[in-house]
Order: structure tokens, then sequence, then C-alpha cells
């Protein structure tokens, strides 16, 4: 929703970014295109079960990123810190349990060592 809510705006998208998230090493155009791809896309890789590690890594950092950038409102709001904490713990197994037999990937896999 927070990727789709940044397309619907983009001008108040980079505001946020320019004067609100402080993100680091980026220019604010370039966090904000780089965070609405991944919060659009990332997703439904991981729901499609495809490069599941790797769109997992992907919203880790995005999430660290958030909580890096935004830490100034987040330490004053415990339960949203809370929730990052709790994403990043989750793309972490994610990141490092096996492909499962439930992932498109792992199809994928069998698919080309059988070629």
């Amino acid at each position: 929703m927070s990727g789709l809510t940044k397309v619907a705006d983009w001008g108040n998208t980079v505001m946020l970014f320019t004067d609100e998230y402080h993100v680091p090493l980026l220019s604010p155009q370039l966090a904000a295109i780089g965070g609405t791809l991944g919060e659009l896309a990332l997703p439904v890789l991981l729901v499609l079960g495809l490069f599941t590690r790797l769109s997992a890594m992907g919203l880790f950092v995005l999430n660290l990123v958030a909580v890096v950038s935004y830490y100034h409102v987040l330490e004053d709001i415990p339960a949203a810190l809370q929730d990052h904490l709790e994403w990043g713990l989750l793309l972490l197994v994610l990141i490092a349990i096996p492909l499962q037999r439930w992932a498109l990937e792992r199809l994928w896999f069998r698919q080309s060592q059988t070629d």
C-alpha cells in the first residue's frame, strides 16, 4: 500500500524524501525511486516464490534503511519500531531457510537441472 501511495502523489513522495526521511548516501530522488520500486516489486516476488532470498534481502535492506532514516520518529513510537524489528526478523528467516516446496524458483531449479 505504501508504494502505491508514493506513486499516486509523486511530488509529495519526493518532498518527504527531501524534508522528512534522511536516507544516508542517496539523493532524495534516487531514494524515492528505489524505495518505491522496492515496495512495489519485492513483495510480489516474495509472494510468488520467485527469487525468494534476493527479494527478502532487498526488503530487509529497505526495512533497515527505513529504520535508520526515520529513527527520529520511530523512537517516539515503540510499537512502530517493534513492527520494523519483527519484519526484519521474519525477513532474516526467509533469507536463512532453504528453498521450500511451494516456491516457484524451486520448480525452475529442478527444471534447469534436468535439462
